[in-house]
């Protein structure tokens, strides 16, 4: 990975781009192209679910499709769908869809509760649509393996180390879960890979009257942005492709995909240390001038004795090394929670973990939810994961050798994988080419992300073929959306114009590392920014 690259000026942004394939900015014909199968009828309703006029606008409608694209006429599935109306109706393009990623995330509850929320810019021009993935969210059926996430989900709790390691014990759990998602759940099982989101997504197009797509879809959403546009190549207008995967590693080699994420992720850490030495200030003074030493030490203490949480009454359980690990790692997403992991950290190091337990719990993992179950039943009813379980075992000892932070939630973590006996046979695997005759989508990258690791943009572009790439320098997953001006003013021009950001544009992260306020004085409580729960979260 290269650092170091010079940022682009802000008003140097004409002399940096270039025009793409006629990209349409009028107003879309009348008659959209139609999908292969069924228009689906909308009709919407007020559904904001705050009181601030942020989310007045919102409406929400329900939109039913087959379960089973070869049984157009057999059970359906009810997909989620809500929109912000373009607020200049007179400039108006279409439609923006989104996708968080995930797999599995959902994306109706976020423009419910902040109306066009980072799309705001975008929303003059466009209706931005949110839809809940099959299998997701609140979309029916939604998956839900009905486990409590803490203890029985995916990741094994406590950490498996080779030192304690259980194989069999292990194994058993991976496979109790897997029984709980077969049973929990049914026929949604076999139909919720991405060809088959991709084809719901053609529908709603369809459905809302545009001719071609406008999509952003950040992480797994970028998967999703490439099958759609290999599915269905004369019906798109925009794709941007932001934290992006390798679409060809995704499908045939997860195995490789996650242990570049490993990487990745203890690198962050690094950085996000390396950061706190240089501002204690903004690291609310954890580890007194060697943050990574404390942190270590923390960890090794926390291992011997939990932390207290008391200023946390909803749940003052004493904080774990298990959940120092998972809230450092669920904060590493983006910049503008370093601060927060850095005053986390620090009450941690002063016996306090309410911050850490709060983090944990409203965040990280829910007991009930089920954000989880669904990244594991869609990831796992496509992806060619290895069915020797001995092959994880092994892995998971080198990993925890090789990476002392985070090596649980890979290779122990994925031995569920092995044992997942659904297979979607819609799937699709590739090849992801566009051809030179089609819309150049934009690939976005960051040169620290953590959990889709700059490199994996290489492989996009290149199973693309014909794509642009521009790179924010910065840490963090995912750059559209108050990252950085210039990746903004970048992103938003191709999407309502069709330019293109010249070959090699770089632009530079503005996000600053601060400590959060403290609490209102006298209040005793512990708080989190509300922003934590609505980023690009999970993994990948």
């Amino acid at each position: 990975m290269t650092s170091g690259r010079t940022s682009v000026l802000s008003g140097l942004t004409a002399l940096l781009v270039a025009v793409a394939p006629a990209v349409a900015a009028a107003n879309p014909p009348a008659l959209p192209l139609l999908p292969d199968g069924p228009v689906p009828e909308l009709s919407w309703t007020q559904c904001g679910t705050t009181s601030d006029a942020v989310a007045a606008g919102v409406q929400c409608a329900t939109a039913a499709l087959p379960m089973d694209y070869d049984q157009p006429q057999g059970t359906q599935v009810h997909i989620a769908v809500a929109r912000v109306p373009a607020t200049d109706p007179t400039q108006r393009i279409g439609s923006l869809f989104f996708n968080f990623g995930g797999p599995g995330a959902p994306a109706v509850a976020y423009l419910q509760s902040t109306g066009a929320g980072i799309f705001s810019a975008l929303n003059a021009r466009f209706d931005i649509i949110a839809f809940d993935p099959r299998g997701a969210g609140q979309s029916e059926p939604s998956i839900d393996c009905r486990v409590d996430a803490t203890t029985e989900g995916l990741v094994p709790r406590p950490a498996p180390t080779p030192f304690d390691l259980d194989a069999g014990a292990l194994v058993a759990r991976a496979q109790r879960y897997v029984d709980s998602c077969l049973g929990n759940n049914g026929e949604i099982l076999q139909h919720v890979s991405t060809a088959n989101v991709a084809r719901d997504m053609d529908a709603l197009r369809a459905a809302v009257g545009d001719q071609r797509l406008s999509y952003l879809g950040f992480s797994y959403g970028t998967f999703l942005g490439a099958t759609y546009a290999a599915l269905f190549p004369d019906r798109y207008r925009a794709l941007v492709l932001d934290a992006p995967v390798d679409p060809q590693q995704w499908i045939h080699d997860p195995v490789s995909l996650s242990a570049t994420q490993l990487v990745a992720f203890e690198r962050a850490l690094d950085r996000f240390l390396a950061a706190c030495a240089a501002d204690q200030t903004a690291c609310s003074g954890f580890g007194d001038g060697d943050p990574s030493t404390a942190y270590d030490a923390l960890l090794a203490s926390t291992a011997a004795t939990p932390i207290p949480a008391p200023r946390y009454t909803e749940n003052p359980a004493p904080v774990t090394v298990d959940d120092i690990r998972d809230a450092t790692l669920q904060l590493l997403y983006a910049k503008r929670f370093w601060g927060l992991l850095g005053a986390a950290l620090a009450q941690a190091e002063s016996g306090d973990g309410s911050l850490i337990r709060l983090i944990m719990d409203r965040v990280v993992a829910p007991r009930d939810d089920p954000r989880q179950d669904r990244f594991f039943a869609i990831a796992g009813s496509e992806q060619q994961w290895p069915r020797d379980v001995d092959a994880y075992l092994e892995r998971g000892a080198r990993e925890w050798a090789d990476h002392p932070h985070f090596w649980s939630h890979f290779a122990y973590a994925e031995i569920p994988f092995a044992l997942w006996p659904i297979r979607d046979e819609d799937a699709y695997g590739g090849p992801f080419t566009v051809a030179p005759s089609s819309v150049t989508p934009l690939v976005i990258a960051t040169t620290y992300d953590p959990a889709t690791p700059y490199s994996l943009a290489a492989g996009m572009v290149r199973a693309l073929g014909n794509a642009r790439l521009l790179t924010m320098e910065g840490d963090g997953h995912a750059a559209y959306g108050r990252n950085s001006a210039c990746i903004d003013r970048l992103t938003e021009s191709y999407l309502i114009a069709g330019t293109l950001p010249a070959a090699g544009t770089v632009c530079r992260q503005e996000v600053p590392f601060v400590a959060p306020a403290p609490a209102p004085s006298g209040t005793g409580r512990v708080t989190v920014p509300d922003a934590v729960g609505t980023g690009v979260l999970g993994r990948p």
